[in-house]
Formats: structure tokens, sequence, C-alpha cells
């Protein structure tokens, strides 16, 4: 059972994560949702197409200008509070890697920390436990927080992502973070190569096989793009393919820029996998 805010999830419930960006020069919306206006109505448009967690970010994760503690506050935790007076019922998530954003955004409202890069700042899990907040344990490989990979090498990639994720999901237990607030990230893209990331996405069920619950983090990302040779713009079609594959692995939840499509997927999967009925079953039957 997975338990963020006033939701509870079952096993086999999968889980959608829709994205707002909060900055000026995301990789993918170029700043599309940085004004309250339009960042409110993705977040409307994203519940309403089935979205039950709204994951929330200041700092895009590549390179770029300087983002400081003061300004990433400022860009996200108003809006955070204006949300969950909105939506009281929805899960808020928080995308940051520093322990004084997570703070102020779970003082705002937030029920989830998003930590994709890795526990660079280990306080980050001491504010989950103060707050009674979830917490994503995330694979980033060692690297800094907006620094792109150079050469990186694993002699067994899911090997250290196991080690990794494992090692801060005990770490956050024993600090006092609800043991039914974490999820494990495999961390695609962050920290690895695209051969990296196939394989990550490939033995996926490694992860799942642990317990944990597994978030995927796979939308529009440049190993869809190098895999198929295509532009940002161009990459659904392969999400929506690794998202697939991610769900008949055992994934739970999946943030996505594309909530209605990857529901589709989601509900398709489940069914197959006979977790889920058909909306519909007339077919042979009148």
């Amino acid at each position: 059972m997975l338990r963020l805010g006033r939701r509870e999830f079952g096993a086999y419930e999968a889980v959608i994560m829709a994205i707002v960006n909060r900055t000026p020069d995301s990789f993918y919306d170029k700043g599309a949702t940085f004004r309250d206006e339009p960042a409110l109505a993705r977040v409307e448009q994203a519940v309403a197409e089935g979205a039950a967690i709204i994951d929330i970010g200041g700092v895009k994760a590549g390179p770029g200008d300087e983002v400081t503690t003061a300004e990433e506050i400022r860009r996200t935790i108003p809006f955070i509070a204006e949300v969950r007076r909105r939506h009281p019922d929805v899960v808020i998530s928080v995308d940051t890697w520093r322990h004084e954003v997570g703070d102020a955004a779970c003082a705002a409202g937030a029920d989830l920390l998003n930590d994709a890069w890795g526990g660079v700042d280990p306080r980050l899990a001491e504010v989950a436990a103060r707050h009674g907040a979830g917490l994503v344990c995330t694979h980033a490989g060692g690297v800094q927080p907006r620094t792109r990979p150079h050469r990186i090498a694993y002699e067994d990639v899911m090997a250290d992502i196991l080690r990794v994720t494992l090692g801060l999901a005990e770490r956050a237990v024993e600090l006092g973070v609800r043991r039914d607030g974490i999820l494990i990230d495999p961390g695609h893209d962050f920290g690895k190569n695209t051969r990296h990331s196939l394989e990550a996405t490939r033995r996926l069920e490694e992860m799942t096989a642990t317990g944990w619950p597994v978030l995927v983090s796979l939308s529009n990302k440049d190993f869809v793009g190098e895999t198929l040779d295509k532009p940002v713009k161009e990459r659904v079609l392969g999400t929506l393919a690794t998202t697939a594959v991610s769900a008949w692995l055992g994934a739970q939840v999946y943030r996505v820029h594309e909530v209605a499509e990857t529901k589709q997927i989601l509900d398709m999967v489940a069914s197959i996998a006979g977790h889920r009925p058909p909306a519909v079953a007339r077919r042979g039957l009148a």
C-alpha cells in the first residue's frame, strides 16, 4: 500500500504524476507554465484527465542560469499553497533537492518530496520525516544537481541503482519517514547515458521485485530522443512505448507531461495484465 497525503493506492493501481514546471526555461515547454494562470490551468487539466499527483518544480534539471534557494521558494511555495486550496485531495509533490525548499513546501501543503538528485542534500529526508511527507529516492549516479553525465560507466547499472535507492530508502525509514510513503526511482537520464537508461528499463522488474513502489520519470527524455533520433516534441510515441514496458514490469507511479495519453496506456496494460476490467465489454455477448 502506498499512502500519500489523503490518498491510498493499491499494489496494482497505476498512478499518474503530472509535471508542472514553474521555470522560464523548461526543456519541454519553454516556460509555458511559469506564470500562475497557465500553471493553474495545467493543474486543472491534469486532474481532470486523471492525474492523482501534481509535481511542482522551480528549477529545471539541466544546466542553465543559477536559481538560488530563495528564488526556488518564490517560484513554488505560493503556487503550492494555491493548488492545495483549490484541490484538497490531490497529492502535491515538490521536485527539489534542497531541504529548505522541501521544508517550506511541506508547510504550504506538499505531501511528497521528489528528490531527483539522489540524496545530495541528506537533510531532505529529515524534512520528510518531520512533516510526515513521502519521499522519492532516486539514483542519479552521484552527479551534482543540474550537471550532465560525462563518460559515466557502471560495471552493472542496475546493481548500482538498487544499491543506491535501497540504501536511501532504508536510511529514510531509520530517520522516521513513513515506509508506506517511500518510492524508489531508477533516475532515467540522471547520471546515465542512453544505453544505461534502456538497460534500467529492460531490468525494471528487479526494482519492482524489492517491494518498494517504483516511480519512473520517462517523459520525452533524452534517452528516448537518442534511441529514436527524435527532437523533444517528437518523443511522445517513444515515451508511451517505454511507459507500457514499465507498466508491464510493475512500475506504479509515472511522472509525465501527457496525462490523457499515459492514462490510456496504463489502463490498457492493466487490463491485459488482468488488474482492470474493460470499460465496456459487449462484443460477442449479444
